[in-house]
């Protein structure tokens, strides 16, 4: 329903409506929304951890960089079926087993690159969530609503130029079904994770 419809959709009363049985049967199940949501959360994390399952860990002499790089890309193919997922996750305030999982998978790879606790402490903040499938963005415009006539956008020009030369020669040309956010498309997404990763290589301690 989530996937289809939208969060918005997901109510209590409809999820018990849609199988012919009583909504208040549902809390026998789980507490109310939230316990949804998470019940939720802990799905698509066992999703995320099956999609992983096959990439094996860098051998030393390998590139750590192809491995986490495949890792993420094989997250965000998981949260592409599931788009609500990136909003829930950031929302949540119990851990999920299935996405520590994944996380401690993460480190894993690190650790086999080479990288010690403290270095891969920082990278697991450098990547953020690029590293299960998706950026997080700091604003959306479409989100803000209001004037968006001719004499807006042109008072707009006049007093942030840059800002708005800048989003008319850029335009993200992914479908929807791409898209996890104003500005993560795929492009963007690869190339935000390709920096970091370049950049955590550079610190990375070199075998002697």
């Amino acid at each position: 329903m989530a996937d289809s419809e939208g969060l918005a959709a997901v109510s209590m009363r409809r999820l018990g409506t849609e199988p012919g049985v009583e909504a208040m049967s549902l809390y026998h199940h789980v507490s109310g929304k939230e316990a949804l949501l998470d019940a939720m959360v802990e799905h698509v994390g066992a999703e995320l951890n099956a999609e992983v399952a096959g990439i094996a860990l860098p051998d030393r002499a390998d590139d750590w960089r192809a491995v986490l790089r495949t890792r993420a890309l094989a997250a965000r193919t998981v949260m592409l079926r599931h788009p609500w997922m990136p909003v829930v996750l950031r929302t949540r305030t119990t851990m999920s087993l299935e996405v520590v999982r994944y996380y401690d998978g993460v480190v894993a790879v690190l650790a086999a690159g080479g990288f010690d606790h403290d270095l891969t402490h920082h990278a697991l903040h450098a990547l953020g969530s690029r590293v299960v499938g998706f950026t997080q963005e700091l604003f959306d415009p479409g989100d803000a609503g209001g004037d968006t006539s001719e004499e807006v956008l042109a008072q707009m020009a006049a007093t942030v130029p840059h800002l708005m030369a800048m989003l008319a020669a850029v335009a993200h040309t992914d479908g929807p079904d791409q898209t996890l956010g104003w500005c993560d498309d795929r492009t963007e997404f690869e190339f935000g994770l390709d920096v970091v990763l370049d950049g955590l290589e550079r610190r990375r301690p070199r075998d002697t």
